[in-house]
């Protein structure tokens, strides 16, 4: 059989099972949809890879692969290939952690099924959310919540900050000075200077203002100052 034949046979046994897919997920809207806001009914990606599945077997792979994971942004590209290795669909999708409920705890597992879903109507198998208005809505909330956690003081953990807002002028006069209370327990050897720099009034005034405007982040000061102190010492 010449391979144009074989071509065609194969081509039009995908486009029928590609009529059955959608046929089948639009059945599945009706019954197992849910409503959006503003009456819309979404398709869950569950539900579209069962029918992916269910007609086309293993014909056809998923592939996820994530972009960003940075502690706040998540990004995910979903992939979908032929049985040649062929790159056929693809869905990106973004989540921020900690907006909302599900990326309190599974924003990178939240952002992955948003991504497949994607690429599933990128081939057609549309659940109802590809350029959705309830999508392009979500953007302006994500933008807002990057921005409120990209104003949030970075964790070191190794010289860990309490997650308070430095918008308040004497909360960030208190994290530079924890900054430089770290500086010193890194750099300096000398027993007798390191004593020198905590009987100043500079010192004193600095704990004191800690203790007052952020207490955690004195105690945190302290107890680094008194750990170096016996290092020092040699009691450490």
């Amino acid at each position: 059989m010449n391979h144009w034949v074989i071509y065609i046979k194969r081509t039009s046994k995908m486009e029928n099972n590609f009529s059955n897919v959608m046929d089948f997920v639009h059945e599945l809207n009706k019954t197992h949809g849910v409503k959006q806001r503003g009456g819309k009914m979404y398709t869950q990606v569950v539900h579209r890879m069962e029918a992916l599945r269910r007609f086309y077997g293993t014909e056809y792979g998923v592939d996820t692969q994530i972009l960003v994971d940075d502690g706040q942004r998540v990004v995910v590209k979903a992939t979908i290939t032929n049985s040649d290795g062929i790159v056929v669909g693809s869905g990106m999708a973004e989540e921020i952690r900690g907006q909302g409920h599900v990326n309190q705890t599974s924003a990178l597992e939240n952002c992955e099924t948003s991504s497949i879903g994607r690429a599933l109507s990128s081939i057609g198998i549309s659940g109802g959310e590809y350029a959705s208005a309830n999508e392009m809505d979500a953007v302006g909330r994500k933008r807002e919540a990057q921005a409120e956690a990209e104003n949030k003081p970075v964790v070191d953990p190794e010289n860990p900050v309490p997650a308070k807002r430095d918008d308040d002028p004497e909360i960030r006069k208190t994290q530079d000075f924890f900054g430089e209370v770290n500086k010193k327990v890194g750099e300096v050897t000398d027993k007798g200077k390191f004593i020198a720099w905590c009987n100043t009034d500079h010192t004193k005034n600095g704990i004191a203002h800690m203790r007052q405007h952020n207490p955690d982040l004195a105690k945190m000061a302290v107890d680094r100052i008194q750990k170096k102190m016996k290092q020092l010492k040699g009691e450490a």
